[in-house]
């Protein structure tokens, strides 16, 4: 098939890029690597079924054409991180809601599948463990900047759903949790490549509040493999749906569990949210998947535990 992937050259992006490329399939990837990096699909560019187009999914004419061309669309391009969100709260709702619309209407003008890539934010304050995707969403206040990502993607989710069912245009909706592998930066606020780097390098490791949060960390192959499952799976449409990991674990337990594996003498510091981030920063104490739907679509399973997901990102920036 002929696959679009916006946000080809961010860090899922290109892992996705590689596998489809890898299954014979062309794509063609837009980015403006305003997150992405060239570098992660630098390896790509001798593939003549590869095509990378630097430019924004704003541009209305641009991608109307890759829409054209295509067979079907991976909608990943967005704003990332939750420091990004932070210290630019416009440019992350216009990149989010304004991309998600262009992509979509011309998805509508040339009835082309989308699948677009939504996040476990979108649970908000929800205190019912494990998350399902028709559970009841609890966000903060709009005075608190920290809510306006899962509120932009969450409006992504109504528009592609809205677009389902008016016109019955195939969208795929995924709720990503806590995606990491190779490739992945701290810069933008990452909790498991941070680590990493920091215990490689012998420095001590940041944990913000206690580090009792918990969380459930995916590989991203195995996020990756159930995408394109479920982009092509005709029972996906119109629905939203969780991949990620069940496996949980803390903060605190993460980072010692990364000096461990890297054998490294780094020493464990514990920053405050709001000397980390700003006052009134709000953090959930756990978030975990309720993976049945998933797993009932396309008998998902992750194949990497913690021990092998952490193991792959010290891997990587041992070789970095």
């Amino acid at each position: 098939m002929k696959a679009l992937i916006t946000g080809g050259a961010g860090f899922i992006g290109s892992h996705l890029c590689e596998t489809l490329l890898d299954q014979g399939h062309q794509v063609t990837a837009i980015d403006d690597l305003s997150t992405g990096s060239h570098s992660n699909i630098a390896h790509l560019e001798s593939n003549k079924n590869f095509q990378l187009v630097v430019d924004t999914v704003l541009n209305d004419q641009l991608v109307n054409q890759l829409v054209r061309e295509s067979e079907i669309v991976f909608h990943l391009a967005s704003a990332v991180g939750v420091q990004l969100i932070i210290d630019q709260p416009t440019q992350t709702i216009q990149t989010i809601v304004e991309g998600t619309r262009v992509i979509l209407d011309a998805a509508k003008r040339y009835r082309r599948p989308v699948l677009i890539t939504s996040t476990s934010e979108v649970y908000g304050k929800g205190s019912k463990i494990p998350f399902a995707e028709d559970d009841d969403v609890v966000l903060g206040p709009t005075s608190t900047r920290r809510w306006l990502y899962a509120s932009a993607k969450m409006l992504d989710e109504f528009l592609g759903l809205a677009h389902w069912y008016e016109t019955r245009l195939p969208v795929v909706i995924i709720r990503l949790f806590n995606t990491v592998g190779p490739r992945q930066v701290g810069q933008y606020g990452m909790v498991l490549p941070r680590f990493v780097q920091k215990a490689l390098a012998g420095d001590p490791l940041t944990v913000y509040g206690d580090g009792k949060q918990a969380r459930c960390f995916c590989h991203v192959s195995d996020a990756v493999s159930a995408i394109i499952q479920l982009a092509q799976c005709k029972d996906a449409y119109g629905k939203v749906i969780n991949v990620g990991s069940e496996e949980e674990i803390s903060i605190l337990n993460l980072a010692n569990k990364v000096i461990e594996q890297t054998g490294s003498p780094s020493k464990i510091e514990f920053l405050s949210y709001e000397k980390a981030y700003t006052q009134g920063f709000d953090d959930m104490q756990r978030r975990v998947p309720d993976l049945a739907r998933v797993k009932a679509l396309i008998s998902y399973e992750p194949k990497h535990d913690l021990t092998s997901v952490i193991q792959s990102t010290i891997d990587y920036w041992q070789r970095a």
